[in-house]
């Protein structure tokens, strides 16, 4: 049967859909599609046009055709709903949305949970993982099993007890990032079908481990500025038969909020006299604009259940994957189901953060990049200020690098989300944080991202602002809105 351009077409148009080809990837070419179709490339050229005038191509000159931004033209996952007595998840579209998007050369990734790359130590970072290939030629030395390195486990209990907090090498295991440090603590603790309490909004990350689980969310609000409601937790404690707890102690992801000090040993108290164990999210804990470091919840813990998760890639070393539990008598546990699932955390990356930690520059680091993020807190606070409606509300976190909007009722952030995307810019909408549409008129801003790009000719100072960019995006939207809900 003859090939016609329309079946390349719908050939192609389904393998974008099924991501094979990504935003902003290069198809094949004309001639490389003619060959591999056994047609003409007129026949091909008659495809792309197509595509083209579809929306899911552009033509560049003299370099292809490329894969252009194509999310809303996508089917969307059907969003389960909360039910009277349960809350089945799944996957955000969204969330798929939104992450991709801030890493294809988006010029403003305000949307992205991960801080300016360019505030990491990497040089350093480089030359520590040169000085590990260079003396680790064993293989023995690239074979780290679960619990991992003995070093880097050492020098994190080290940094436990500068803070006061006995926590045991044996009770530390490390994992790959802090998202699998609290799957496995999560899955050593539930059964699928178990209750949970997360916070709400909640990261989108507890959304989707919790489906995976099979696990029941039970929901407990957080306040932008006071944090978690302790009354709503007690609440839930009593009406809930539950099997764990997950907490984000300090920045909270989305919010910035934290739990008050005064507060923090009666929610361990409370959880304990429940029998209920704790999660501890606590991988914003070491980017604190105060003059010490909050305590985690785990510093009051007397009876062994809080497991504290952190993490190096918020304020070190993302792309190295490297997070750790101090699990305590729960360890043994964790570090059975790691051997089972990922198997080990890689051996160099490891090692190369252990190397650089015992240099000695990881806390004069830690102090700068805290310097830069309150600075450029303050400046964004400043001109989301100014430009913003005066009906929006900005929090204020005290450390972390993450700014939660509210906006009208009318807004959903997902249109604010979609105007900003031909400008370069994304922002995580509300959408992301729960299931049920609440906070579907708010948004997560990273304020470490630099709000400014080098002035181009053609560009004016407001339209190389990326900050300017949402204000003009948001007004447009507000504009056309229907009368505000009162």
């Amino acid at each position: 049967m003859q090939v016609r351009y329309q079946d390349i077409a719908r050939w192609i148009e389904a393998q974008i859909q099924q991501r094979v080809w990504q935003v902003g990837e290069r198809i094949p070419s004309v001639r490389e599609m003619s060959r591999l179709q056994r047609v003409s490339p007129m026949t091909v050229m008659r495809a792309y046009e197509q595509l083209e005038a579809d929306g899911w191509v552009e033509a560049r000159p003299r370099s292809g055709f490329f894969v252009r931004p194509h999310y809303n033209q996508l089917a969307e996952h059907v969003l389960a709903r909360p039910q009277a007595d349960s809350q089945w998840l799944s996957t955000h579209q969204d969330v798929f949305d939104v992450i991709s998007a801030s890493h294809q050369g988006t010029r403003y990734p305000f949307g992205s949970a991960f801080p300016d790359p360019q505030l990491f130590p990497m040089q350093a970072l480089g030359r520590a993982m040169a000085r590990v290939l260079r003396q680790s030629s064993h293989p023995d030395h690239f074979t780290i099993l679960p619990p991992g390195d003995t070093g880097l486990r050492r020098l994190i209990a080290q940094r436990y007890l500068r803070q006061g907090i006995k926590v045991g090498i044996d009770e530390i295991i490390i994992t790959n990032g802090a998202i699998e440090a609290l799957s496995l603590s999560l899955a050593a603790l539930t059964q699928p079908g178990d209750k949970v309490i997360i916070e709400a909004p909640a990261f989108y990350g507890v959304l989707q481990t919790l489906e995976r689980l099979q696990l029941e969310p039970v929901a407990v609000s957080v306040d932008p500025s006071s944090g978690i409601d302790i009354n709503a937790l007690e609440h839930a404690l009593i009406s809930h038969q539950v099997s764990a707890c997950w907490l984000m102690s300090n920045f909270h992801n989305p919010t910035g909020a934290s739990i008050p000090d005064n507060d923090r040993p009666r929610v361990v108290s409370l959880l304990a006299s429940h029998q209920v164990p704790l999660i501890e999210d606590d991988v914003y804990g070491e980017l604190y604009f105060t003059p010490s470091r909050p305590m985690p919840l785990k510093a009051y813990d007397a009876q062994g259940g809080v497991l504290h998760c952190g993490s190096f890639s918020k304020q070190l070393a993302p792309g190295f994957r490297v997070g750790w539990v101090a699990a305590g008598c729960y360890a043994m546990q964790i570090e059975k189901r790691q051997s089972v699932s990922s198997l080990a955390v890689g051996a160099p990356n490891q090692l190369a953060i252990a190397d650089y930690l015992k240099q000695g520059g990881y806390d004069a680091h830690l102090r700068r990049l805290r310097e830069t993020l309150s600075t450029r807190q303050n400046q964004v606070l400043t001109q989301l200020k100014a430009i913003l409606p005066a009906s929006a509300w900005v929090s204020e976190p005290k450390g972390g690098y993450f700014l939660w909007v509210t906006l009208d009722k009318n807004i959903d952030t997902r249109d604010l989300f979609q105007a900003l995307r031909p400008f370069g810019v994304t922002i995580a909408p509300g959408a992301l944080f729960a299931t049920d549409g609440r906070f579907n008129h708010c948004f997560r801003l990273n304020l470490s991202i630099d709000r400014k790009v080098t002035r181009e000719l053609e560009h004016n100072d407001a339209e190389c602002d990326g900050l300017n960019q949402i204000a003009t995006a948001l007004s447009s939207l507000l504009a056309a809105s229907p009368v505000p809900v009162k």
